[in-house]
């Protein structure tokens, strides 16, 4: 477990000077190829996801969302459209790009403030610089860095969805600047966002203060891709200093054409500021770092390439996560474990069955709530378009 005092809280703007003072190029999964001479804009590309589970409660009066039910009402099992994305990626010209992605599976909640995931225009300078302005996920963690279809486990980490809520990750409006380069022979990355923090779709900020964020990331290892990320962010939120912070870990190990392990590790701290919110004025503190939010996770994947006609590869992950929204105050710490075993019929993920369990535990178990000891079985299946 990793733990951050408050001393660290200066890291942010530490990080927020020092990036501003380098030189940087871009690193994005869409980046500007150069441009050649009979390349015609604008360009279209259209992708898309589809992605549903069938899920089974193993714990009595437990439903499928981990609520409790005394009076043994609750659904204990299934089917779930998860996603059915949309994306719009157009490159109207050699140095800018509009997205757009949508969930079409939200439809089914109240859209308001759903459906629209991304919706910004990156335009980049030079290889030096790119810049993002709109609705976008901020470079603010690991899990930042890689979309929902290809991750290792079951869904999002409880820290990522969490933090999200928070304002420094999932999708926010604002501005980001991305880039990379060397230091010395160290590869190096950034990326610095400023949002509005209340989350997507919604019609303007709820507050005059912004949320600032940095994310810097060191190749340190290129033959095992172990990297090291740095995540610093500072804030104000109705009048009130709010701050994150994070440092994370993966690496990628190729034992053989076939074999590899991808690992993952990822701590975070920072102040959970709805819930100081969520106090009446009368009894809530002045400070509202009495109400601070802590979580990590470890992920390793074991891959195996079958290459067969019918079946791509087979994965086996594991995934660890402690989460405590309120450790200061409130302790109620939960941990969940996520074995997942993965069936790939496509490269590159393009069809994918997972099977699996999530065990969640919680130090004190509340009746009639989602704070309750819960068993979830879950088959999932997966095509990216």
């Amino acid at each position: 477990m990793i733990f951050f005092s408050k001393r660290k809280r200066c890291l942010p703007l530490y990080f927020l000077l020092f990036t501003f003072s380098i030189k940087a190029q871009v690193p994005d999964s869409l980046q500007t190829q150069p441009e050649e001479d009979n390349v015609k804009y604008p360009q279209l590309l259209i992708k898309g996801l589809f992605q549903a589970r069938y899920l089974v409660g193993m714990t009595k009066d437990v439903d499928v969302n981990g609520l409790q039910h005394s009076d043994e009402s609750g659904t204990s099992n299934s089917f779930m459209v998860k996603y059915m994305r949309v994306q719009v990626h157009a490159q109207i010209s050699k140095r800018t790009e509009v997205v757009a992605l949508v969930n079409l599976a939200d439809f089914k909640n109240d859209p308001k403030t759903r459906v629209l995931e991304n919706a910004y225009l990156k335009y980049t300078f030079n290889p030096k610089l790119a810049i993002t302005v709109g609705q976008f996920r901020p470079w603010f963690g690991l899990e930042e860095t890689y979309p929902i279809d290809i991750i290792k486990s079951l869904d999002w980490s409880n820290q990522y969805l969490e933090f999200g809520k928070l304002g420094w990750t999932s999708f926010q409006i604002g501005m980001s600047a991305t880039g990379q380069l060397k230091l010395g022979e160290i590869p190096f990355q950034y990326g610095v966002s400023v949002v509005n923090g209340n989350g997507k779709n919604q019609v303007n900020d709820n507050n005059d203060g912004k949320q600032y964020s940095t994310r810097l990331v060191f190749e340190l290892s290129k033959k095992y891709n172990f990297n090291m990320g740095l995540n610093g962010g500072i804030g104000d939120v109705f009048s009130k200093k709010v701050y994150a912070l994070g440092i994370d870990f993966s690496s990628l190990i190729n034992f053989n054409p076939r074999w590899s392990l991808d690992m993952q590790l990822e701590a975070k701290q920072a102040t959970n500021h709805p819930l100081y919110f969520a106090v009446d004025p009368e009894l809530r503190p002045k400070n509202p770092d009495e109400y601070l939010i802590r979580g990590a996770y470890f992920l390793p994947d074991v891959r195996y390439k079958i290459d067969h006609k019918n079946l791509s590869a087979l994965e086996f992950s594991c995934r660890y996560e402690y989460l405590d929204s309120n450790f200061r105050l409130n302790s109620n710490p939960r941990q969940t474990i996520t074995p997942m075993l993965g069936l790939e019929f496509l490269k590159n993920y393009g069809a994918r069955i997972q099977l699996g369990v999530q065990f969640d535990r919680y130090k004190h178990q509340i009746a009639n709530t989602s704070q309750y000891n819960n068993n979830l079985f879950i088959i999932q299946v997966q095509s990216r378009f």
